[in-house]
């Protein structure tokens, strides 16, 4: 249980911090290191690195590194009830499952995000319309408070700290072990559907359609097309595959070499990509099966693609507008990037279903619009302009991806926020659990 100073970051490689970390190996190991010493200054856990900005980072103070706690504990074929470790991944979750017919729920973007950090952001996916968030389908989680002090946490049992805890940032306690119910999954494979849509009208009058109709759904977004092809792109739909299937290749895993020059990526390449990338589907539109790894997980095939953004890095801007105000603010939205020649080779669109459990979960019904922002010296500028922008629509920002947002605007988006700050005032007094980003957006107050 030795501490080590050493600099992390988050996966937009704009925010660093320096810290003493430590890496636990086993569950009782936990308690004795949020009681030490070296975590008196505050402590955060930090799991696959993968959050984008600051919310697993604790500049001169104590971090968890909770990957080693990565245990498979017990499952009920009957009821599909996984127990596993905080460390535990939806990679892992895939391999082990997958070819024995059962699936996670939900799963973000990427299959190395943790099932700790995906309680502590309240994560979603490309079935949040069917199936929710993550928080949705916890039965319980068990976590060290700061006092040192396990406690499990239910719907039924503390549920003011479950609430708290789904969505909370890792503010609440470090989250040991969780049980949730895996999904069945009949078939290893996907059929996905594929078709251009010219602009962003065309896309919201589909994923009106296929909202209703499909399990899974996410668009492409042109980033760059301005005008008549504002919003252009490509809608994906996705069920399980039946019947007889092609036989899964082991998946390459292939790296990003080097960091590409800041000159690589301007508004000229990024165009010419997204033209190229637009055009990879036939105009009539096309169907392919899929491994269920490869739909979920494009980007993982490439293990350091943020790399793509060189050394500086680069902002990822999520965010959620209602359904009422998506018709107007999204446009509004994609046009003041475009004007500012933020090119974006990522820009992925959603739709959102009903709102998270948690206090600070993310989800409430509408659109939902992730923009990746290479850093420059104008990106925190136009970070706070589009910050208005979404309040003026109703709207919210995904916390698991910020870096930017102001705490009076987190304030105007997060309502329930004194619902968490109660739970912590009460398990939390003397303020142990600490992150850059709690104290970015002063979620303990004001210092």
């Amino acid at each position: 249980m030795a501490w080590k100073r050493m600099a992390l970051q988050g996966w937009g490689r704009v925010t660093r911090a320096e810290t003493l970390a430590s890496r636990p190996e086993r569950q009782r190991e936990v308690a004795p290191l949020l009681l030490a010493p070296e975590a008196a200054p505050g402590v955060i856990a930090y799991g696959g690195g993968r959050s984008y900005g600051d919310v697993a980072l604790n500049s001169g103070g104590a971090t968890l590194l909770t990957q080693r706690l990565n245990r498979l504990l017990d499952f009920v074929p009957d009821t599909g009830l996984l127990v596993c470790e905080a460390g535990v991944t939806f990679q892992d979750i895939l391999r082990t499952f997958l070819p024995r017919g059962y699936a996670a729920p939900v799963s973000p973007g990427t299959a190395f995000v943790t099932i700790g950090g995906a309680i502590a952001n309240d994560v979603h996916g490309k079935n949040h319309d069917r199936h929710g968030s993550f928080g949705d389908h916890l039965a319980w989680i068990e976590l060290v408070l700061p006092d040192g002090r396990l406690v499990r946490a239910s719907r039924e049992e503390e549920a003011e700290l479950f609430a708290a805890t789904i969505g909370g940032l890792g503010l609440t306690g470090l989250i040991l072990r969780a049980a949730f119910h895996l999904q069945n999954a009949p078939s290893t494979h996907f059929v996905v559907h594929e078709r251009r849509l010219p602009d962003l009208q065309s896309f919201m009058a589909a994923f009106a359609e296929v909202r209703r109709q499909a399990t899974y759904s996410v668009g492409w977004i042109d980033g760059v097309a301005r005008g008549g092809q504002l919003g252009r792109g490509i809608l994906q739909t996705a069920e399980y595959a039946t019947g007889e299937v092609p036989r899964a290749r082991p998946a390459r895993e292939r790296r990003m070499p080097v960091d590409l020059p800041a000159l690589a990526l301007n508004r000229h390449s990024v165009r010419l990509f997204n033209e190229a990338y637009f055009r990879r589907v036939p105009a009539a539109g096309r169907e392919r099966i899929l491994p269920v790894e490869q739909f979920l997980y494009p980007l993982d095939a490439v293990l350091d693609w943020n790399r793509l953004y060189g050394k500086r890095g680069f902002y990822q801007l999520q965010c959620v507008l209602p359904d009422a105000a998506a018709e107007r603010g999204l446009p509004a939205l994609m046009e003041r990037v475009a004007e500012a020649g933020a090119a974006s080779f990522l820009a992925v669109l959603k739709t959102l279903g009903e709102r998270g459990r948690g206090y600070l979960s993310f989800p409430l019904p509408g659109f939902t619009l992730a923009l990746d922002l290479p850093a420059r010296p104008e990106t925190p500028a136009l970070m706070a302009q589009l910050e208005a922008m979404i309040l003026d629509h109703g709207g919210r920002v995904y916390l698991a991806k910020d870096a930017c947002l102001s705490p009076e605007g987190f304030r105007r988006m997060y309502p329930e926020l004194p619902h968490l700050q109660a739970v912590l005032q009460r398990v939390d007094p003397a303020g142990r659990m600490r992150s850059d980003m709690a104290r970015r957006l002063q979620i303990h107050g004001a210092a």
